[in-house]
């Protein structure tokens, strides 16, 4: 009998999955270091303290927060989330007041370009006015964006990742219904949150003023058909944030403001409304039927061509037979 030879992996081959297998350990340990990183806290804190316990199950992103307590957005739970479940007013070293010392105002809205693919873009000041503010830790300070969409619009996760990697923003992410498929009649409202570096120290600076500019590529869903052949999808107003993180503590210690209000003598901007078209309810009927006509024709002429090639194959054979 012929003996069989034991199975030899190539050299190749073996080195491909020892690759392999270690990348996937390499990735695991990076996910969980990611994992623990967003909200971490020292645990040699109590966590029985209601302020070191906000921090700790605080996210890096506030919508990723929300999402995790509710399904869709709706404005009154995103109100009450914001009133209830940030831990807003629980900074010991930083000033508790944030429009004692900085001003945050939007200039201006805006959508530019054509077609189904715009950008919007917002214009936000701000305005920095120390009061007798002195022997403060280090600290480094970003200001969050929120915006709400509408049904009607979504935003592409794989470019928002895109700017990312290029550095336009420190963080940004989309959060909510990311299909990018489904029409605005079978879709739920998304929220895209942008984080922009302010710098460092921002409460111990001479009085300053600047500005920041957001931009956020955005795409029209499928409308619904309308009377009027376009659907109108109006924007919000943004939310905003301001956070900072303190250096040199012995815990992670994050403070985070809100934006009450829109401040500022005059709003330099209305609402930001875009219309997108649709179509019309009165050419329903008649869209219909063509394309059933269209398409029971294209049925009939593959079918008939497909019997007429056969039937030519057919009388070939029986010739050569």
């Amino acid at each position: 009998m012929e003996t069989q030879r034991p199975l030899r992996l190539p050299n190749s081959l073996f080195v491909g999955l020892v690759l392999v297998f270690f990348s996937g350990i390499g990735l695991c340990i990076h996910s969980s270091a990611v994992s623990s990183e967003v909200g971490s806290c020292d645990p040699n804190y109590d966590d029985s303290d209601s302020k070191i316990s906000a921090f700790c199950s605080f996210k890096k992103y506030i919508m990723q927060s929300y999402y995790e307590k509710y399904e869709n957005l709706l404005d009154s739970d995103f109100q009450d989330f914001i009133g209830q479940e940030l831990p807003f007013g629980m900074c010991e070293v930083l000033p508790h007041d944030l429009s004692l010392v900085v001003k945050l105002s939007i200039l201006h809205r805006n959508l530019i370009g054509h077609g189904s693919h715009r950008h919007l873009t917002s214009s936000i000041r701000v305005n920095i006015k120390p009061e007798s503010i002195s022997e403060l830790p280090t600290h480094h300070c970003e200001v969050i964006i929120i915006e709400r969409l509408p049904s009607g619009v979504f935003a592409d996760p794989f470019e928002l990742q895109h700017l990312l990697q290029r550095g336009v923003y420190s963080n940004i992410a989309v959060f909510g219904d990311t299909n990018l498929e489904s029409p605005s009649f079978l879709s739920n409202r998304s929220a895209v949150e942008v984080h922009m570096d302010i710098g460092r120290n921002l409460f111990l600076r001479h009085a300053e003023e600047f500005n920041i500019n957001v931009e956020i590529p955005l795409h029209a869903r499928y409308p619904p058909l309308d009377e009027n052949g376009y659907s109108e999808v109006k924007f919000g107003v943004p939310d905003l944030f301001m956070r900072c993180s303190v250096e040199g503590k012995s815990h992670d210690e994050s403070c985070l403001y809100k934006v009450s209000e829109i401040t500022g003598s005059k709003l330099t901007y209305g609402t930001v409304v875009w219309k997108i078209p649709s179509g019309m309810k009165v050419h329903a009927g008649i869209v219909s039927i063509f394309t059933f006509v269209a398409a029971l024709f294209s049925a009939i002429l593959i079918a008939a061509t497909s019997i007429f090639y056969s039937d030519i194959n057919s009388s070939k054979h029986l010739k050569e037979s």
